[in-house]
């Protein structure tokens, strides 16, 4: 709905008036700097991102991790240029749908992979600072802004993590108490810790 006015000028202008919806409510709030919130959000972040839930698929070399102490992949399955393993070992070959039943047995997801072989995003050995500077960097996480890197929390294979099969430790946090500190992090100026 909207309504015309006109102006002591004589010049007509509109307002557009605008019931708010349940959309309104959730959409993402405009960045606020603060330094000091945004790097102690990132320490809580860093902790499920050194965990081996996501350090295993985000290794140094091109070969994942496995187990909750991160060791070579006993099966050493390679990246493959999309992610998704290389010739005869594609990872959904073991990675079904779904976990596997059993002690650790494979962890399951639709959309199980790598980073692909042209964007790694590694994970294993960075410090706070250095992993916090790669998140940021468009050449280096995926191609994402802010907003992206908001909505990746929401990923199903991020999520996966917090549901990894009998036998496995889960991250350090909840999932929700990660997604708090990760958009935290993201919308207070999304700072590095000092190095």
């Amino acid at each position: 709905m909207g309504l015309t006015f006109i102006s002591a000028f004589g010049l007509a202008f509109s307002v557009s008036l605008h019931r708010p919806t349940e959309k309104d409510y959730i959409s993402i709030s405009p960045l606020k700097n603060d330094s000091i919130a945004s790097v102690e959000a990132f320490k809580q972040v860093y902790k499920v991102l050194m965990s081996p839930r996501c350090v295993n698929c985000h290794p140094k070399g091109d070969i994942p991790l496995q187990g909750d102490n991160s060791v070579i992949h006993s099966m050493q399955p390679k990246r493959g240029k999309d992610g998704k393993g290389l010739y005869a070992m594609k990872c959904a070959n073991c990675h079904q749908q779904s976990n596997s039943p059993g002690l650790n047995a494979p962890p399951g997801n639709p959309n199980w992979h790598l980073p692909s072989a042209d964007m790694k995003m590694v994970f294993e050995g960075k410090t706070a600072h250095e992993l916090a500077k790669q998140l940021l960097n468009p050449e280096l996480n995926g191609h994402k802004d802010i907003k992206m890197l908001i909505a990746h929390a929401d990923d199903g294979l991020v999520k996966a993590g917090w549901n990894p099969g009998e036998g496995r430790t889960v991250p350090p946090l909840t999932y929700a108490q990660f997604k708090k500190a990760w958009i935290t992090w993201l919308q207070t100026g999304a700072y590095a810790p000092a190095q």
